[in-house]
């Protein structure tokens, strides 16, 4: 009687996440691209056959519980540590007796959380057992594998990428830990919806948020209001040295090139509720404007850059509002990236060409020596010409020329492209009329 009463009292004081743990695939929540019938985890199950994987994903989307699972694949000896705990050491004890069960034809599935923490050394020393098979290597990490884990190790290993958990999967979260507590979750309608955001696609931290509730809110009915008095408001996950920071800066950039005003706006408010440092924003922003925008509105990088010495001057908050300002200038701008690639060809052209030298009839003659060789000999001063144009030739003798710069018909370029016709036409003139000449 005495052990059951303790059996039952531990059981009540282990965390709800730990009691809703899955004890089988079928019980898993989400995760549907690698569980249906023709998704990878799932052909493993069938074949009964397990391979050395990383499992990729948010916080609280199910790596841990999944690995666990996967452990009854096959005729495995489980074992389980952290990288943020475990060194070397801990390491070669754990593969001395996984080749020790080897030896008595066991095999040793381990599961490592967070492998990304470990560094390139303490990876590597993973390759011969791996290879061998003296281990099945399961690593959890919430950070981008191509980025962390060295290619070698990764290149080893299948890695399967787990979502964040949905709308509808946090709720039937939410009915199972209803169904386990035996009693109804005190909220209405609305903050029932507004626990599930608060929860940001993560089903731990939603059922930690549950028991924060029943813990504290009684017999009450909560609001959304009252539901946020009660439990406590985290960030929005976000590593502004990993993933998530490429991946928010990237949607920032493509909403202001597809002149999404509004799309744009989202991603920049994102990074600023993450955390994300505003003059890396600013410094974003200005380049867009540079690479984008050109000189389809030459205002916009004196935007951008008004906006980022008002951001200096003001700080946070204030000085966001001026970075936001610069959002929705350039996502209204007309677009071009001529000038970069421009930019582009003319470089790949200077580089090809080597050291050719300018014509001397545009080169200064500072000393009778240069003038004695002809620098500057028969230059034609623009201003003198015609409408102000000479149409001489400014590139190297025996080069050909090359148009590098083609504007669009878009904003100011339209104007520049007139001019370049123009220009164009007037060279042609002076061309032609200095071969009749000749």
């Amino acid at each position: 009687m005495t052990d059951s009463l303790f059996s039952q009292a531990t059981n009540e004081r282990r965390p709800l996440a730990d009691r809703l743990r899955p004890t089988h695939l079928d019980e898993v929540v989400g995760q549907q691209q690698l569980l249906a019938s023709d998704a990878p985890l799932r052909r493993m199950v069938d074949q009964d056959r397990l391979v050395s994987s990383i499992l990729w994903g948010p916080p609280g989307c199910g790596k841990t519980t999944l690995a666990r699972l996967m452990a009854q694949i096959g005729d495995f000896e489980f074992e389980s540590i952290s990288a943020i705990f475990a060194g070397v050491a801990d390491l070669k004890k754990l593969f001395d007796a996984a080749r020790a069960r080897r030896r008595d034809g066991r095999a040793t599935l381990l599961f490592v959380d967070e492998i990304h923490r470990f560094n390139k050394s303490q990876q590597d020393s993973f390759l011969p057992v791996v290879e061998d098979g003296t281990i099945v290597l399961l690593g959890a990490t919430t950070e981008n594998p191509s980025f962390e884990l060295n290619a070698a190790l990764l290149s080893r290993c299948q890695v399967l990428v787990l979502e964040r958990l949905e709308t509808a999967d946090l709720e039937e979260l939410l009915q199972r830990a209803e169904t386990v507590e035996g009693r109804s979750l005190p909220l209405d309608e609305d903050a029932r919806e507004t626990m599930c955001a608060l929860a940001d696609g993560d089903g731990r931290y939603l059922l930690n948020l549950a028991e924060q509730v029943w813990a504290s809110a009684g017999s009450e009915i909560l609001t959304a209001d009252r539901l946020l008095k009660v439990v406590q408001r985290r960030r929005p996950v976000y590593d502004k040295g990993q993933d998530s920071h490429y991946n928010l800066i990237s949607a920032l950039h493509k909403s202001l090139r597809g002149s999404d005003a509004d799309a744009a706006l989202y991603w920049f408010e994102r990074m600023l509720a993450g955390g994300e440092d505003p003059n890396y924003i600013a410094r974003r922003l200005t380049r867009f404007a540079v690479e984008d925008i050109g000189l389809a509105d030459p205002h916009a990088m004196t935007h951008a850059l008004n906006a980022w010495q008002v951001y200096e001057r003001l700080g946070s908050p204030e000085g966001d509002l001026a970075l936001a300002n610069t959002v929705l200038y350039l996502a209204t701008a007309p677009k071009s990236n001529a000038a970069y690639a421009a930019h582009k060809a003319g470089l790949s052209t200077a580089q090809k060409t080597g050291s050719l030298p300018p014509p001397k009839n545009i080169l200064n003659a500072p000393t009778p020596l240069m003038k004695d060789i002809v620098y500057g000999a028969n230059y034609q001063y623009d201003h003198d010409a015609e409408d102000g144009f000479s149409g001489q030739n400014f590139f190297p003798e025996g080069m050909n020329r090359e148009q590098f710069y083609k504007p669009v018909e878009r904003g100011f370029e339209r104007d520049i492209q007139k001019r370049l016709d123009y220009w164009a036409r007037l060279r042609a003139k002076r061309h032609a009329g200095t071969e009749e000449g000749s």
